[in-house]
């Protein structure tokens, strides 16, 4: 592994297809998932956790040429036409399989399942090539922190080899707030938990186990159900940090859809 470059990266996906229909919201993310490969090893896979992604156990998908689940509505024609004709890795999959059970998490590979625009849509800004194979793993459908914090801890042995991880989810996801004729406000609840969460995750300051017991609380954090009314676009956030251990370095702070979104970098 390259030790100035990060293999650990929690970013906000961008609502749906827009990231690639030309959406002005997200213009800013675009230029930034464009941009931060240079900040990332050269991966050889990449491990996505996709917030459109929940099941009972961890599950991680195995197949080796996975399709593309078109799994949003109500858009342009073409955001059904997109491609992105990345390889699976089966190997991949057997290796994060193996590190979840050595930790006493049960987990499921799935051959049939393919990859839902959590990985897709940035993936085809950040690597349009689609040369590189990707492995999806999916969240808890119990969404509780400290499961998903473990499952983080069971794949800290990742970090060190050429893999990218990526956490795909969002800081903010209110969708009403989002789509409301109020969004451009100033929105000081959004501006607050995104603070919380900055401080959080970014701290040198405090320990593995302040920031661990701080995310297993997320709740108590300033309008944190105000920002997720559901948490399954957070918890992605939860194994990145959880993989790694350490302070992550803050590498998009900007607007979405008109809110206050971060992204991090470890």
């Amino acid at each position: 592994m390259h030790t100035d470059a990060g293999s650990v990266l929690f970013i906000p996906h961008g609502g749906g297809p827009l990231p690639l229909l030309g959406d002005e919201t997200h213009l800013k993310l675009n230029n930034f998932l464009k941009t931060i490969k240079q900040s990332l090893i050269k991966p050889s896979a990449i491990l996505v956790i996709s917030a459109h992604w929940e099941a009972s156990l961890p599950t991680i998908t195995s197949g080796a040429s996975p399709a593309l689940i078109y799994d949003y509505s109500g858009f342009p024609d073409e955001s059904y036409d997109i491609e992105y004709p990345a390889a699976g890795s089966p190997a991949l999959a057997k290796n994060i399989y193996e590190l979840l059970l050595k930790s006493g998490i049960k987990s499921k590979l799935d051959d049939k399942r393919g990859f839902d625009h959590g990985l897709f849509v940035p993936l085809k800004i950040m690597f349009p090539d689609a040369s590189i194979p990707c492995v999806q793993l999916s969240l808890c459908q119990s969404l509780d922190p400290d499961t998903h914090i473990n499952i983080g801890k069971a794949l800290a042995e990742l970090a060190h080899k050429d893999i990218l991880i990526l956490g795909s989810g969002f800081t903010f996801h209110n969708l009403r707030a989002m789509f409301s004729p109020t969004a451009s406000l100033p929105d000081e609840k959004n501006e607050a938990f995104e603070q919380w969460l900055i401080d959080t995750c970014t701290n040198k300051d405090i320990s593995a186990e302040e920031r661990e017991q701080a995310l297993i609380s997320w709740e108590q954090a300033p309008f944190a159900r105000y920002c997720h009314p559901r948490e399954e676009h957070l918890l992605p956030l939860h194994i990145c940090s959880a993989i790694t251990g350490t302070p992550g370095k803050l590498v998009f702070n900007d607007k979405v859809l008109r809110k206050k979104t971060c992204a991090f970098l470890w």
